[in-house]
């Protein structure tokens, strides 16, 4: 519980760090999809979204390597489903012109109408996805 309490105060203070200090929304699959763009004009565009992606990487590595918390257990879907998932989740990201992190954690502590029904559209297809996998189909 107390992992949990600290892991989203870490969030909350990265997303408001991001905006107060570059005034960017910390959207992962934006940054994501912005550094895979041709570099811009200004090569601080490129850097700060290697180096938020970057810490997303190393962030629960090195948790991992002071024994913080016990690594997550394997899944149980294959290699097949899970790059479906992946694609479908990209696919999702796109259509809904954002993330859970963009919309659910950003854009509603703006009070953003938009980021709300999208937060509740993934909330609600994540409900129903797992309800249907796993009470159906498995």
């Amino acid at each position: 519980m107390i992992e949990a309490i600290i892991g989203g105060l870490l969030i909350g203070c990265a997303a408001a760090c991001l905006l107060w200090g570059i005034g960017r929304v910390a959207g992962i699959s934006g940054i994501f999809w912005q550094s895979l763009q041709p570099v811009s004009k200004d090569p601080t565009e490129q850097s700060w979204r290697a180096l938020f992606i970057l810490g997303l990487v190393l962030g629960p590595l090195v948790l991992l390597l002071l024994e913080w918390h016990d690594p997550p257990p394997p899944s149980d879907a294959g290699w097949g489903t899970l790059m479906v998932a992946g694609l479908l989740v990209g696919f999702g990201t796109r259509l809904g012109s954002g993330c859970t992190s963009g919309h659910g954690i950003c854009g509603i502590a703006r009070f953003s109408g938009r980021s709300v029904f999208a937060t509740l559209t993934f909330m609600a297809t994540g409900i129903v996805t797992v309800s249907l996998t796993r009470h159906f189909f498995l």
